[in-house]
Formats: structure tokens, sequence, C-alpha cells
């Protein structure tokens, strides 16, 4: 599958089969995070990988999830992720910023992951004290966000946005996600002409 591919297939997931994930898509994932631009090359990222058994409840704990589902937009006992990856800016390296970093690596690390078969939901409402607590985390890094992981045990969709924003599961429990369409979104040379015909 084509990297464009890849990139129209992705959508959240939120439920996961309990299948763990083998530790060398772990290793690629990390692997092409490290690899991602970084402004100034300063290489401020560092990342947690997270798949102890008993390690996984804790970190759960410390995410929040979906919003515009409410309870239904946690995954419950039996699919909640099976591995995360936390990723840090260290302060020593870089005082502030490091956002654009951090996204960069951590939608690298989705890709690989998708292609690999697995889901991914990325997470940056976090209890990050209990986080620093649990992974014995340095205070001099800062905890951006945290990537969850799984098999997905459920079916994510794109669809044309028409009146909200808001995604939604339907009465067979897939997850629909509205999108603003390209033309609304993209212009070509000035502002207000369109990309495509």
């Amino acid at each position: 599958m084509s990297v464009y591919d890849l990139i129209l297939k992705r959508r959240t997931i939120r439920r996961f089969k309990q299948d763990p994930l083998p530790d060398q898509v772990l290793v690629r994932m990390v692997d092409a995070g490290r690899m991602a631009p970084s402004g100034g090359n300063l290489q401020p990222l560092e990342f947690v990988v997270v798949n102890d058994p008993g390690l996984l409840p804790q970190v759960f704990a410390a995410t929040r999830w979906a919003a515009y589902l409410g309870p239904e937009g946690t995954p419950k006992e039996g699919e909640r992720p099976t591995a995360y990856v936390v990723t840090l800016i260290n302060r020593k390296i870089r005082p502030d910023g490091g956002y654009h970093d951090a996204g960069a690596a951590i939608e690298n690390m989705i890709l690989v992951a998708l292609e690999a078969g697995f889901g991914s939901c990325w997470i940056a409402s976090l209890d990050r004290n209990a986080l620093y607590k649990t992974l014995e985390i340095p205070q001099h890094y800062e905890i951006d966000s945290v990537l969850a992981l799984g098999v997905p045990a459920e079916t994510a969709v794109a669809e044309p946005m028409r009146d909200s924003i808001r995604y939604y599961r339907d009465d067979q429990g897939v997850h629909h996600v509205p999108k603003r369409p390209l033309n609304a979104v993209a212009h070509r040379n000035r502002y207000g002409q369109k990309l495509v015909d």
C-alpha cells in the first residue's frame, strides 16, 4: 500500500483486540519517529515504549478518551490498548517548543503501525503527574502525548463533513469521522481559488 493510501486509510482506533504488538513493530515505529524532521536538527524527542502487562493498566488510567463519545469512547476491559509509546521532549536540549517535532514523529509512528496492521489513538489529554511517577520519567522531560496501540477491534471511516465536526458511532458500532472536503481547505496560488475543479 502506498504512503498516500495509508494516510487515507488511517483512522483513530479506540477498541482493540488483546493481541500483543511484536517488538519488531514497536522498534520500527520508534525508529521511524526518531527519523522525523526536527527543528534545527536539535532532536529533543525521546520515547518510552510500554508493553509490560503490569504497567498497561496504570498507563491506561492516566489517559482520557474521546470526549464527543462520552463513556462509549473509553475502551472497556478486554478492549484496551496492548502497548503505548509516550513521546517526551527533553527540555535540557530544547527549553521550549518541540511540538512540531513531536507531531511529525508521532505521525511517522502511526503510519508504521498501520502498515503492520495495528491501530492507534493519539492522546494528549493525560494525567501527566501519574505518568511521570509510573514510568519514572525525570522532570526535565515534558510529556507531549501518548500513542495507544493494538489490533483494531472496530471499524472507523471518514465521511464528508456536513453540519458538524463531531465524530460518532452508529448502531452497528462503526465509528464515523467527518472530514472537511479538499476544496474547503486547499487554495491554489491565492486564497479562495480552488485547488481542484
